[in-house]
């Protein structure tokens, strides 16, 4: 039998969907694979983000779908929600997905370890539960990111708050829930909730929500989150936080503006950070930035021969599908013989508000700033004919970003119904380099959303202020 220099060719640390794709390809390629999971299998995304999140946005929107059916001739009686019996369902759901991601590593032939791993050396972690130290060739962290929130010093009560972490374990809905933040996860949260039939606040210290996004999504997400029924609270954030033990509604939040809000739950959802505290990245000499992210390399490798990073953690772009890519690649280069990396560039992406924004590629301001004046705009905001008959108020809005000098297309951007749907598939033409002459050349699918797409035909000029 040969001898090994290491107990592993690769050691991969986290079991979220970047670790485990790389694990479970570098097996099959033939490497010897361990990998320590502290918690779940199934990362974030599965166990406490995006699936998760998911169902309660379908649960959310069931309601206002069976009051709208009403337009339809739909006669439905008394109609209410049990949070209990949603929630049983969800967590089932939940288990069942870890589940398979725990048994395809073992199919696969990874050895799994089920405690913590920390740095010793380049080539070394330890298990922090057994205090079993494992060698490795190659060491992969794929450990993600966490929910950010202030200390206690810079916010007086934040131990009364919860993040998104602990959002899908409440076994009541809340009285009233306060959300601090204006990213997309509190944007999805404030929907889910109001949609519930929660009352519902956010606080935000920004005037528009969904910072980064193009402006006229941010626009439209912004007021759809008031015809929702949520109160927008703008330009102030969270100073102080007392509780009340004997008030219907215990937490008092004290704003920067002086304002007072009372919630029983109160949701901190301003920021996500790199997952490394206490890896031991500094005794490996592993590089971090500021922020605690991993430093890496277009190949997804750190300063450190034998060590790469793939995920949240290195801090590029914090998307399941693009961990997945990206530990994909690892395993490919680095066991498969086939080396490749992958393209941050014209990522589709989608903010499950409701209704739902899908968008992929630059938006009109950073356009400008790339191209200056040789930018096009193509917009339109319209009632789609599913609103005609149902009461429903909310339109959709898309926009089109073209580079005028020779009409590629760089930026789409949708809010409405169905839009994560439709941008998966903008997505592919846009990375091929799709031009606005071959929207312009497609025939459209009548009715639909989506045929506006390949209609716009009138250049969007900017209403310029003029003397009476």
């Amino acid at each position: 039998m040969a001898e090994h220099a290491y107990d592993f060719d690769l050691f991969v640390i986290g079991g979220g969907s970047g670790g485990v794709r790389a694990a479970r390809i570098a097996a099959i390629a033939g490497a010897r694979v361990g990998l320590a999971e502290e918690y779940r299998m199934g990362g974030t995304c599965v166990i406490r983000g995006c699936v998760p999140k998911k169902f309660m946005v379908y649960a959310s929107q069931y309601g206002k779908d069976i009051a709208k059916s009403a337009g339809y001739g739909w006669r439905v009686g008394d109609v209410s929600y049990d949070h209990g019996t949603f929630a049983s369902a969800m967590h089932a759901e939940v288990d069942r997905l870890s589940g398979i991601y725990f048994r395809n590593l073992k199919n696969a032939g990874v050895d799994i370890f089920e405690e913590r791993a920390e740095f010793v050396d380049a080539h070394t972690v330890r298990l922090k539960k057994s205090g079993k130290t494992i060698t490795a060739e190659k060491i992969l962290i794929a450990v993600g990111g966490a929910p950010w929130r202030p200390s206690p010093e810079e916010l007086p009560g934040i131990e009364y708050t919860i993040t998104s972490n602990e959002v899908f374990q409440l076994e009541e809905l809340p009285k009233h829930v306060v959300i601090a933040g204006g990213g997309y996860i509190a944007v999805e949260f404030a929907h889910i909730f109001a949609g519930l039939g929660v009352p519902t606040c956010l606080v935000y210290r920004g005037e528009e929500v969904l910072r980064g996004f193009d402006a006229d999504v941010r626009t439209a997400v912004h007021e759809g989150l008031k015809e929702a029924g949520v109160r927008v609270v703008t330009g102030a954030v969270f100073d102080a936080i007392e509780k009340r033990d004997d008030a219907d509604l215990p937490l008092h939040i004290t704003l920067s503006s002086g304002a007072h809000i009372d919630a029983d739950v109160a949701l901190m959802a301003v920021g996500r950070r790199p997952n490394t505290e206490g890896l031991g990245c500094e005794a490996a000499g592993i590089e971090l930035d500021d922020n605690g992210a991993v430093k890496v390399d277009e190949w997804s490798k750190t300063n450190v021969d034998s060590v790469w990073a793939v995920g949240d953690v290195t801090d590029r772009v914090a998307l399941t599908p693009v961990a997945i890519r990206e530990g994909h690649a690892f395993a490919d280069t680095e066991f498969g013989g086939n080396p490749w990396h992958f393209d941050h560039s014209d990522i589709a992406t989608a903010v499950f508000s409701q209704p739902e924004v899908g968008t992929v590629g630059l938006s009109e301001a950073d356009a400008r700033k790339a191209y200056g004046a040789d930018i096009d705009i193509y917009k339109t905001n319209f009632k789609p004919m599913k609103n005609a008959l149902n009461g429903d108020t909310s339109r959709v809005l898309m926009k089109l970003v073209v580079r005028a000098s020779d009409q590629k297309m760089l930026g789409v951007h949708m809010v409405g119904d169905d839009s994560a749907e439709v941008i998966q598939a903008i997505g592919i033409a846009i990375k091929m380099g799709v031009t606005k002459p071959d929207f312009d050349r497609t025939c459209a699918v009548h009715p639909s959303v989506a045929e506006e797409l390949v209609t716009m035909r009138t250049k969007w000029v900017p209403e310029v202020a003029t003397n009476a």
